[in-house]
C-alpha cells in the first residue's frame, strides 16, 4: 500500500509522531537577557553573534553558547613593593563586561573561566606596575590617584580580549608592622608638634595680653598723673574726699593743723 492510500488517520498520527521527533530534537534555542549567543556548527564557530530572543539552528549540527555580558564583579588580593620597597598587600574589586562584539573572540581565545585566566592576573600586574611608581606613604595620602593609574592600566591589559574594565577601587592597603608602627610614631610625633605649638600660641597669647593691660594701667597713671601736675585742686578734692572730719588727737612741735585749705 502506498502512502497515498493510507488512512487520513494513519497520515496524521505519522505527522505528530515526526513533529514530536523533530521537536525532541530542539531547533530552537533562546538567549536570555544580558547575554549574547555565540553560535556553533558542529562544535566550530560560525562568526555569527546571536542577540537576546529565541533562535532557529539546525537540529544536530547547530548549537549555540550563551555568554554573558552584563556588568560582573571581581576581586583580588593582590601583593606589590612600594618605590622605597615596602612590602604592600591589597585587596582590589573590579567591574568589568565583555564587548557584546567581541564575544565569540573571548570564547574563541579563552574560554568560559576568563575571569580567572585574563581578569585576576592582570589586575595582579596591574597593581604590581602602578604600586612601583609610589612611595608607601603617597599610596595612601594620593589613594585616589594610586586607583586611577591601575584602572588605566587594567584597561590596556585587558582590552585586546575584548575585555572591558569600568570602575576599580581599592578596598583595602595593608603594610608591614614596623612601617605600620612608623606611621603611628610620626603621626603621634605631629599630634604632639601641633599640642606643643597650640600651647605656645596660648602663652604668647597671655603674654601679649599682659603686656597690654600693664601699658593700659601705666598710660592711664600718666594721664592721671599729669592731670594732677595740670590742676593741684584736683588732688585737695580727693584728699578731703578720703578724711573722715577727725583731727589727730597729738600733734607734733611745729606741725600745722589743717593741712586742708578750706576756703
Amino acid at each position: 500500500m502506498s502512502f497515498k492510500e493510507w488512512p487520513i488517520s494513519a497520515k496524521f498520527g505519522l505527522g505528530v509522531t515526526g513533529f514530536v521527533l523533530f521537536l525532541m530534537l530542539k531547533p530552537f534555542g533562546f538567549v536570555p537577557v544580558g547575554y549574547r549567543g555565540i553560535a556553533l556548527r558542529l562544535g566550530s564557530l560560525t562568526g555569527e553573534i546571536r542577540g537576546e530572543g529565541v533562535f532557529f539552528k539546525l537540529p544536530l549540527i547547530e548549537s549555540n553558547k550563551n555568554v554573558e555580558v552584563r556588568v560582573q564583579k571581581k576581586e583580588v588580593d593582590a601583593t606589590a613593593a612600594s618605590k622605597d620597597l615596602q612590602s604592600v598587600s591589597s585587596k582590589i574589586a573590579v567591574n568589568f563586561a565583555i564587548d557584546p562584539n567581541r564575544v565569540a573572540d573571548l570564547y574563541q581565545q579563552v574560554g568560559d573561566d576568563y575571569d580567572d585566566r585574563i581578569v585576576a592576573p592582570a589586575i595582579q600586574e596591574s597593581v604590581k606596575s602602578i604600586t612601583a611608581k609610589f612611595t608607601a606613604e603617597e599610596l595612601i595620602t594620593k589613594r585616589g590617584e594610586v586607583s586611577d593609574a591601575i584602572l588605566a592600566e587594567l584597561r590596556t591589559r585587558v582590552s585586546q580580549y575584548g575585555l572591558i574594565a569600568s570602575d576599580l577601587n581599592i578596598v583595602d592597603f595593608d603594610f608591614s608592622e614596623s612601617f605600620n608602627a612608623s606611621i603611628e610614631r610620626k603621626v603621634t610625633a605631629q599630634q604632639d608638634a601641633l599640642a606643643s605649638e597650640n600651647k605656645l600660641k596660648q602663652i604668647q597669647f597671655e603674654a601679649e595680653q599682659a603686656v597690654a593691660t600693664a601699658k593700659g594701667k601705666a598710660e592711664a597713671q600718666k594721664i592721671e598723673g599729669e592731670a594732677l601736675k595740670a590742676n593741684p585742686e584736683v588732688l585737695q578734692l580727693r584728699a578731703v574726699e578720703k578724711w573722715n572730719g577727725v583731727l589727730p588727737q597729738y600733734m607734733t612741735a611745729g606741725s600745722s593743723t589743717p593741712f586742708i585749705n578750706i576756703k
